[in-house]
């Protein structure tokens, strides 16, 4: 059976029992209510890269908010948006890119908070090889998964010169990486450097999203009919996540919630988690940007404009996409967690 987040009882959601309540941030309802219950699909087996959600449930916001929480954790044989459109799941954390596809396929799903403000892709190599930039990987083999292809490849490819003759097939582990001190490989900022360096390495890494990419990461995704049907729980869902997320980021009493991510994957430990959460914080993965003013979540339209306009430009999607039906700033924006 697939590993789940059990602390609170899994069960779809049943609506209808709230106690109506004004949809703004930091809303409470009483304990003694009946929860509305809601699933969240993650899109990898737990880390601290999903710490925010396990903290609303492990300290109890969520329950706050009236909110019944199951946070189900992802894995390689698992699509969330798959899940998401068969209607198997409430929420799904995704990406930017996804919001784009439900508008071009016309589907009706959105984009309703942003937790990552920059993507964490970044490209990676040894310490004192002489590349000390993007511009000084030009004409270089790049070890590139399948996904990164499709997503911040053409933006390397366009901005920098890159060309598709200096991809190399990316297995996702650090063995080849170990073996050449040339080697340039993809990675996420709060995973792949630490296993470089727990195998001896010193890292070079340089984020992408520093260079200019656009793209919103760790994003919340929801059905049209849901936002319509339930958007007072949605609401409080969101506001909860945020607080779960800022008391996360802030490290503030994180121990229940670091428990359960290691409960849910063993492959976690303390280190992994104390590495992931301080360079998440250092490189402003979460909180830097519009996040700062507005709150962890925080999605703009001027963000989305660009960043549709420099996937457009690369030829990723067509002219003339009604890129604002991909999100909605209704439930974000409201300065959560922020004194």
């Amino acid at each position: 059976m697939r590993t789940r987040y059990r602390m609170e009882r899994r069960t779809l959601l049943t609506g209808g029992t709230a106690l109506v309540l004004s949809a703004v941030a930091g809303a409470r309802v009483p304990l003694a209510q009946t929860l509305d219950k809601v699933s969240f699909q993650t899109n990898w087996r737990a880390q601290a890269e999903h710490g925010g959600y396990y903290q609303a449930v492990a300290a109890g916001i969520y329950r706050r908010h009236g909110i019944e929480c199951e946070v189900r954790m992802g894995g390689p044989q698992q699509n969330p948006a798959q899940l998401l459109l068969a209607g198997r799941v409430d929420f799904i954390m995704s990406n930017g890119f996804q919001a784009l596809n439900y508008v071009r396929e016309n589907l009706p799903f959105l984009t309703i908070g942003a937790i990552m403000q920059k993507d964490p892709q970044v490209l990676m190599t040894h310490e004192g090889n002489g590349i000390n930039s993007f511009e000084d990987m030009k004409g270089r083999p790049i070890l590139i998964g399948a996904a990164g292809r499709v997503t911040y490849w053409p933006f390397l490819r366009a901005k920098f010169g890159f060309t598709d003759e200096q991809i190399r097939p990316y297995t996702f582990n650090v063995g080849p990486f170990m073996a050449d001190r040339m080697a340039i490989q993809q990675g996420f900022i709060s995973s792949e450097p630490y296993a470089a360096e727990q195998a001896g390495a010193k890292p070079k890494v340089f984020l992408i999203a520093d260079a200019g990419y656009q793209n919103y990461q760790t994003t919340i995704d929801v059905s049209r009919r849901m936002v319509t049907e339930k958007k007072e729980v949605v609401q409080r869902f969101i506001n909860a996540t945020m607080e779960g997320w800022t008391a996360y980021m802030k490290g503030e009493d994180v121990g229940a919630a670091n428990a359960a991510i290691k409960r849910d994957n063993p492959e976690m430990d303390d280190a992994k988690i104390a590495y992931a959460v301080r360079v998440l914080n250092s490189a402003g993965i979460v909180t830097s940007g519009d996040a700062q003013q507005l709150g962890i979540g925080a999605m703009t339209d001027a963000r989305w404009q660009s960043f549709y306009e420099s996937m457009r430009d690369v030829s990723l999607y067509p002219a003339g996409l009604d890129f604002k039906r991909a999100y909605s700033l209704e439930f974000v924006n409201k300065r959560v967690g922020l004194a």
